[in-house]
């Protein structure tokens, strides 16, 4: 299953960003700051994103950079989110 987040995570960011990368492409622990050149309003869109792709609400104090760093930490945080 976490498979699953993180491969819905790609897909969404290349999508909702128009990154011309293909989605698997993305690795689950690269910076997307540094590596994708994602910016501080991509990741409001991508909070959009999980918020239409998963129904969360994303809480003022879960604004960290290290929450929005890596695919990965994302996904951990829809995780924790589910709970």
């Amino acid at each position: 299953m976490s498979d699953n987040i993180e491969r819905q995570l790609k897909e969404m960011i290349v999508e909702r960003l128009f990154l011309k990368i293909k989605a698997e492409d993305i690795e689950n622990d690269k910076g997307l700051i540094d590596t994708y050149g994602i910016d501080s309003f991509s990741i409001m869109e991508i909070v959009v994103g999980l918020e239409e792709l998963y129904g969360l609400t994303i809480k003022p104090g879960e604004f960290k950079l290290s929450n929005f760093k890596t695919v990965g930490s994302i996904a951990d945080l829809v995780r924790a989110k589910r709970k």
